[in-house]
């Protein structure tokens, strides 16, 4: 399973703000060095939020989320666990769930 569907993810107090990933944009200066001058370089990330499975482990959801992603996706930068659950069935932990921040560098117009 892996989704980027946030309307699930709604607070449950109306009143909250959104987080800078729920707004699915990140915008962060980096700097270069070019020589002795130092030169300030505008780069623009996107922030998904993914959902991974796996039978057996959290890790393995969180890794499935982003592998997955990264067949689609191009410059994948940091990965972030927001959280982590479990589904059950019967009283048994049937599979495993990571909620992944995931940041990739935005290259429209570049």
């Amino acid at each position: 399973m892996l989704g980027i569907n946030l309307n699930h993810l709604a607070a449950e107090d109306e009143n909250q703000q959104p987080t800078a990933a729920e707004t699915g944009t990140l915008i962060a200066l980096m700097f270069r060095r070019t020589g002795k001058e130092a030169k300030m370089a505008e780069s623009i990330y996107k922030v998904i939020q993914l959902v991974g499975s796996s039978d057996t482990s959290w890790e393995e959801a969180a890794k499935n989320a982003v592998e997955r992603a990264s067949k689609s996706l191009r410059d994948l930068r940091v990965a972030e666990i927001e959280k982590l659950d479990m589904k059950v069935e019967d009283g048994k932990v049937t599979s495993y769930r990571a909620r992944v921040n995931l940041s990739f560098k935005y290259g429209g117009g570049e």
